[in-house]
């Protein structure tokens, strides 16, 4: 899976580092994400999980303070360089955040959001993705009759699935989860699970959790951070199993975390 001549891995980090002002959050990051498959990050607080995945989209670049050295390229394509289109950017990666966030627009506008930025679409061209988008989403069909109410009257796990619908809008290169179900009740939780499974088929996916069981549940592919450190890296059966790390061994059975 970590073959690095491999065609089929989507995203690469090497001797990733990131600060935030004079505080180290990452060191040295080597690991790739394989195409249409579900890689989780898990560890304690603070790891440096969610660091990392805002990298990959520039979020930081909001941040004053961030700064970051080192490799991480998208289909051997370097998203660091200064001159790089982040608008592009995120339309190739997509990100589905914590809490749900839903614009104060209409169902059908906010999946409708990306694809009017980024394309100019005849309306029967939108109705299409918008549909498609949903559909991925497993959510068209309790919502195709109401595509005009605002999305804020959505259940939080209607809105969670709305959200990834509107980041499948513009068929990204991959998708970004930042604990998409801690926000949710257990039956929001388990469709999110579900739908996971599915989208791994068509996309490649990177998922921050601290749900270890969730982890074993739905990704391929598991890396341990701790620290700010990329502790191991391996098939999810294997990390859960029979890792190979005595922190990871620690931090799986309960030992600290």
């Amino acid at each position: 899976m970590q073959d690095s001549n491999s065609t089929d891995i989507v995203l690469r980090a090497k001797n990733f580092s990131a600060w935030y002002g004079e505080f180290q959050a990452l060191h040295n990051i080597t690991m790739n994400v394989p195409a249409k498959n579900v890689t989780a990050l898990i560890g304690p607080s603070g790891c440096g999980k969610s660091t990392f995945l805002r990298w990959i989209n520039r979020m930081n670049d909001m941040i004053a303070i961030a700064h970051c050295d080192g490799v991480l390229e998208i289909e051997n394509k370097s998203i660091l360089n200064k001159s790089i289109d982040v608008v592009a950017l995120r339309r190739r990666v997509g990100m589905v955040f914590q809490k749900p966030n839903p614009f104060p627009k209409s169902i059908y506008d906010n999946v409708a959001f990306g694809p009017n930025l980024h394309y100019r679409l005849t309306r029967k061209q939108k109705d299409e993705i918008v549909e498609k988008s949903l559909t991925d989403a497993a959510l068209w069909d309790e919502v195709k009759d109401r595509l005009k109410d605002s999305a804020l009257g959505l259940s939080g796990g209607q809105q969670q699935r709305l959200c990834i619908a509107r980041a499948l809008a513009v068929s990204p290169d991959l998708l970004l989860m930042d604990e998409p179900a801690s926000a949710l009740d257990p039956r929001a939780t388990a469709k999110i699970e579900s739908l996971i499974s599915q989208l791994k088929e068509d996309y490649t996916i990177l998922i921050v959790t601290h749900n270890m069981q969730q982890a074993a549940r739905v990704s391929q592919q598991t890396a341990f951070f701790y620290e700010g450190e990329l502790i191991e890296l391996s098939d999810t059966e294997q990390m859960f199993t029979n890792p190979t790390k005595e922190k990871t061994e620690d931090y799986i059975s309960g030992r600290f975390g």
